[in-house]
C-alpha cells in the first residue's frame, strides 16, 4: 500500500473514461490498496483511480471516518431535485463551488471477491457517490458549473500557485 500523489487538473489522465475493470488480480488489488491508504485524510471524501493516474473504473470513499471502496461502480438512481451543494475537488485543490447534486444517490458495483456491492445515501455521501463517478467518466465538477462561474474557476486556477 502507498499513499500516491494526486494529479493535478491539467493532467490529461483526469479527462480519460475509464475501463470497466476485467479481472481482479494483485494489481486490481494493489490499486485498491492504494486508493484507500490515499483517501484515508482527514477532509478527503473520495478518490477516484484516475486522480491517482490510473484508467480503471474504481474509487474510494472516507465518510464518517469510515473507508470504503467500489470496483465498476454504476449511479444506478438519483433521488429528489438537483439543489445547489458546496463542493471541492482534490485535483483542484483551494477552490470550493456551489455544483447542482441530487440529495440521494445509489450507486452498484462490485467488491474485491467479484461480489455485488450497492451504496446508498444521501448528503455527503450522495454528493461524493456523484462526484467520484463522474471522475470515472472523465469529468471534473468545475464543469457541471455554469459559464460565468466556470470563467470565474478558470481564472482562480491560472492563478493559483500549483497549476
Amino acid at each position: 500500500m502507498t499513499v500516491r500523489d494526486i494529479r493535478l487538473f491539467g493532467d490529461p489522465v483526469l479527462r480519460t473514461v475509464c475501463d470497466p475493470v476485467e479481472e481482479i488480480d494483485e494489481g486490481v488489488r494493489a490499486l485498491v490498496a492504494d486508493l484507500c491508504e490515499t483517501v484515508a485524510f482527514d477532509g478527503r471524501a473520495g478518490l477516484a483511480a484516475t486522480q491517482i493516474g490510473r484508467t480503471q473504473r474504481a474509487f474510494s470513499l472516507h465518510i464518517d471516518g469510515e473507508v470504503s471502496y467500489v470496483l465498476n461502480p454504476e449511479i444506478v438512481d438519483l433521488g429528489g431535485e438537483p439543489v445547489p451543494t458546496g463542493e471541492g475537488c482534490l485535483s483542484v485543490p483551494e477552490l470550493w463551488f456551489e455544483v447542482m447534486r441530487y440529495p440521494r444517490a445509489t450507486v452498484r458495483g462490485v467488491d474485491l471477491d467479484g461480489r455485488e456491492v450497492v451504496i446508498e445515501g444521501e448528503g455527503l455521501l450522495a454528493q461524493a457517490l456523484q462526484h467520484e463517478c463522474d471522475h470515472l467518466d472523465g469529468k471534473l465538477y468545475i464543469q457541471r458549473l455554469d459559464r460565468e462561474t466556470r470563467g470565474e474557476a478558470m481564472r482562480r486556477i491560472r492563478a493559483s500557485d500549483w497549476f
